[in-house]
């Protein structure tokens, strides 16, 4: 019994506590209801205006100020009337005066940004005002919150004056948003850019290619200009404004001007237009072959020097290149800046022409002659020049001749006696020499001279009547241990140990002196080493032979010392 009791206590007990709580929370909810919280935004009713002020009734017996001007929007007269309801925000319940501190641009900023912030989710446009100017941009006011528009966001192109703009409700998009930082950046330049990305996209679906339109100059740059066609931009290229080459646009164009163009292509996926001048003129390729043949000569104008060649511009749109090799016979690495100059008229032959590639290959040098042809027209073999030497290298000197070329002096023709490499020092750079033409290569370019050959060929002059066989004297010049130097004539020749005598006791180099004559049986003539092949044993050996022939043989009984003096008695007495 007693335990049933305390259970029956318990319940009641437990029963109390509930309502106890229920109470405690329901006068808690209604005074939530009934009191307004600090620091959010509350719902009042205007009751009176005086002073410039709106008192507010925000409920619970309690009653705030706010200046009427904050009811006001940028530019505008507020508009407050008593009786109206309004949403403030409550800073505190009690100041010092016992009134509720309350401000209405608070309120509007909370309201704003609650909204503004659902704006920047779904990337919706804001309608706000630019209010005032600050570094590097504006304010705006987004209905309560204040946004920063950087300069660059004002418009497409740099604004200079910004005034008109001023007070105007306009459409901007957010950019950027922080709202523990309060700050909030705005643009008007996208929804600009925005709109006339509709209206390109409405303009560009009525061009089409191949289309002739009017077009009014807005810019121009280096490579070409960009053409207004009613709300896109379309771009000519400095290429395709006329046939003739064009250095700059502004040749002729002028920003503002309107003018007539043909619509080349249309990027639908970028919405580049390209557009075209000279597309709407007479192709002057369509008559060059006609008009420029093979082979003949035409007067043009340089319009533009390379390093590799200069343009000449035949007629306007017809251009040819004349390569630095087609340029001068004889200035082969010279720039052709040098040979030409930029406006200058020349005279030039077609070369070659390419209408596919709409190339034509012109040559400056062929309109005159080739200066080697004529050279070898007018200097036969055997001529003899002058000329100032041009340069010295290891292999010859380098004269300079008429038509601006160049003969050149091997060697082996500076000097009949000695080596060219130890003569070609006595020549210096200005000398000028006195040389006989040996051989003109018109094809090759190339044009032989030889100095030696201005005093004749010692050589040919001494042994002009000298044939193979012929016994000559000779004069001993130099004993050495291999045999004996002899001079013919000027014409220097050696006669070997083994070739002295028939005799081997007589082949000795010291049985002879300087200056000795000695006759000799010529073996060899070689001209091209300018040497006699020349022997005593040859004329021994032949002089027995003649010998036996005339007076018989040994076997007859006679020796050869019978026969060689009977022949020597012969001559004696002849």
């Amino acid at each position: 019994m007693p335990r049933r009791q305390t259970h029956t206590g318990n319940r009641r007990h437990m029963a109390q506590n509930v309502s106890m709580d229920e109470f405690e929370a329901l006068l808690n909810e209604s005074f939530e209801i009934d009191t307004p919280q600090e620091g959010s935004v509350v719902k009042g009713k205007v009751i009176a205006i005086e002073n410039g002020q709106a008192i507010i009734d925000v409920g619970y017996k309690m009653e705030g100020r706010v200046d009427v001007k904050e009811f006001a929007n940028p530019g505008e007269a507020p508009e407050i009337n008593v009786g109206d309801s309004v949403e403030v925000f409550l800073r505190s319940s009690e100041n010092a005066r016992g009134e509720a501190v309350i401000s209405r641009e608070m309120a509007r900023r909370e309201e704003a940004w609650d909204r503004l912030e659902k704006a920047y989710a779904d990337e919706e446009r804001v309608e706000g005002a630019i209010f005032g100017r600050v570094k590097g941009g504006f304010t705006v006011d987004l209905g309560g919150a204040v946004a920063f528009l950087p300069g660059s966001q004002v418009d497409v192109r740099p604004v200079r004056d910004a005034g008109p703009l001023m007070g105007l409700k306009q459409p901007f998009q957010v950019l950027k948003m922080d709202r523990r930082r309060g700050n909030i950046v705005v643009s008007r330049r996208a929804i600009l850019e925005e709109s006339r990305a509709e209206q390109r996209a409405e303009v560009i679906g009525n061009l089409t290619e191949g289309q002739e339109v009017d077009g009014v100059v807005k810019n121009i740059t280096e490579y070409g200009a960009f053409v207004d066609l009613g709300g896109v931009d379309g771009l000519l290229h400095v290429t395709d404004m006329a046939w003739r080459r064009v250095n700059h646009p502004s040749e002729i164009l002028t920003i503002g001007e309107t003018i007539k163009v043909q619509v080349i292509k249309i990027n639908k996926d970028t919405h580049r237009i390209s557009l075209g001048m000279k597309q709407l003129q007479e192709d002057p390729w369509d008559a060059v072959a006609a008009k420029y043949a093979l082979d003949t000569v035409h007067t043009g104008r340089v319009t533009n020097i390379t390093d590799y060649g200069a343009f000449v511009e035949l007629e306007a749109g017809v251009e040819g290149l004349v390569h630095v090799s087609e340029m001068s016979w004889t200035k082969k690495n010279v720039h052709p800046g040098k040979i030409v100059s930029t406006s200058q008229e020349v005279e030039v032959m077609v070369l070659e022409i390419d209408e596919t590639k709409r190339r034509v290959s012109l040559g400056l040098k062929q309109t005159q002659r080739n200066p080697w042809e004529v050279f070898a027209e007018t200097h036969p073999e055997g001529t003899e020049v002058e000329g100032e030497v041009k340069n010295i290298t290891e292999f010859g000197l380098f004269v300079g001749l008429e038509g601006d070329i160049d003969g050149m002096v091997h060697l082996s023709d500076l000097t009949w006696e000695g080596r060219g490499e130890d003569v070609i020092g006595d020549y210096r750079k200005g000398d000028m020499v006195n040389a006989k033409v040996t051989e003109v290569d018109v094809e090759k370019e190339r044009i032989s001279l030889s100095i030696k050959a201005m005093d004749g060929d010692p050589f040919a002059d001494a042994t002009g009547d000298v044939k193979r066989g012929t016994i000559i004297t000779v004069e001993v010049t130099k004993i050495e241990d291999g045999g004996i130097e002899v001079d013919y004539e000027g014409a220097k020749s050696f006669i070997r140990r083994s070739d002295l005598s028939r005799d081997r006791a007589e082949q000795r180099p010291e049985r002879f002196g300087v200056g000795d004559k000695v006759d000799v049986r010529v073996t060899n003539i070689d001209a091209k080493t300018r040497r006699l092949g020349l022997s005593i044993k040859a004329r021994e050996i032949a002089e027995e032979k003649e010998a036996v022939e005339q007076f018989g043989s040994s076997d007859s009984g006679a020796s050869l010392g019978d026969i060689l003096g009977a022949a020597l008695n012969k001559g004696d007495d002849e």
